[in-house]
């Protein structure tokens, strides 16, 4: 094959259509249980997306046709191809399908791309990317997309995983990051991989690891992916350290959107100065009015009751008290287990009530 030949087999004919189904080329290892499939358009053709966006596949399971929807985790700055990241999930029969049997030369139906988990326009930002598990994914599409782009980038990348064998993409991201002093990496781990040192942060995504991460976080448009609680709780934080939330945009990997239409409406509980609530402390018999942006510990020492204290950030625990009735907004920084705030048990120095509220004090 001639050199004029080679480029012209690869060279793109026309955008993709769903009516053509995808050839796998290659399946590429991640992490445990996390693998890539690469697929080419049989016909030459390139793939028309933005960055973020998803892909759903028609998956010919034993038991029945199935269709399950992945982010594109390519991006479209390089459209001879496209992929999407897969993660092993013990009640997804898809995912499980597709580690074992989507092998070089399988194809299948797809549909898309589609979602509107994008960025903004192409014009250079400062952005604040936070992720949680394979919610990594349209991370990686977005930052490739701003580095093929030719633009410096101005990305703080946060990704939370349960240990560092478990950090997709990591490799190719600090190969990115040690070409650019502009995109800066932070990863954060709940467990150490055994007889292997790790370094970096560990445990609960918080408050004082944001503001030693990303210290201008107020200036940056964020984008979160990741389980509805990790995106709950980095929501209750922006809106504690008052970020306009107007800048906030977020996906969940189990239900993304196709059209604005489909986002769903975010209601968060977020106190305010201009609400009263009352908080009953029940073994004192005292009740107090205050404004809900007043922590519990703040309204006990002022009507004269000790809640023993230490770091007055969510951290030491020290403040844990039970409440018995009512709605508190807290954002803490790891000094509480899940298991306990199911118990009831709140953080003093960080709860803020939200109508009546009654604690064992």
């Amino acid at each position: 094959m001639s050199a004029g030949d080679f480029h012209s087999a690869f060279r793109p004919s026309a955008p993709w259509r769903e009516d053509e189904p995808l050839e796998c080329t290659m399946v590429i290892p991640e992490a445990p249980g996390v693998a890539s499939f690469c697929f080419r358009a049989p016909s030459g053709a390139w793939f028309d997306h933005a960055p973020g966006q998803f892909l759903t596949l028609e998956l010919p399971l034993p038991t029945g046709t199935v269709h399950r929807t992945f982010t594109i985790s390519s991006s479209p700055s390089r459209p001879l191809s496209i992929t999407i990241t897969v993660k092993a999930q013990e009640v997804s029969l898809g995912t499980r399908w597709m580690l074992e049997h989507l092998t070089p030369g399988t194809k299948v139906r797809a549909f898309g791309p589609a979602g509107v988990f994008t960025l903004p326009d192409a014009a250079p930002r400062k952005y604040l990317f936070i992720s949680a598990g394979s919610g990594i994914t349209p991370m990686l599409a977005m930052t490739t997309w701003i580095w093929d782009s030719g633009f410096e980038p101005d990305i703080a990348f946060v990704h939370c995983a349960r240990r560092p064998q478990d950090l997709i993409f990591r490799q190719r991201l600090e190969h990115m990051a040690s070409r650019t002093p502009g995109l800066k990496l932070h990863w954060v781990v709940k467990e150490d991989d055994p007889y292997r040192t790790w370094t970096g942060y560990r445990g609960r995504f918080n408050q004082l690891m944001l503001g030693l991460m990303a210290p201008d976080y107020l200036d940056r448009e964020v984008f979160c992916c990741g389980p509805e609680s990790f995106m709950q709780s980095v929501r209750d934080m922006l809106n504690a350290l008052g970020y306009d939330m107007a800048r906030y945009h977020q996906e969940s990997f189990h239900a993304p959107a196709a059209t604005e239409a489909e986002v769903p409406e975010i209601d968060d509980v977020v106190p305010s100065d201009d609400r009263t609530a009352e908080l009953h402390f029940a073994a004192s018999g005292v009740t107090a009015t205050c404004r809900e942006t007043d922590t519990v510990l703040t309204v006990a020492r002022a009507s004269g009751l000790n809640i023993p204290s230490g770091c007055t950030f969510g951290v030491c625990g020290t403040c844990k008290v039970k409440k018995t009735e009512g709605e508190v907004v807290m954002v803490h920084s790891g000094g509480i287990a899940d298991e306990d705030i199911e118990a009831g048990y709140i953080l003093a120095c960080c709860s803020r009530p939200i109508g009546r509220v009654s604690v064992e004090i």
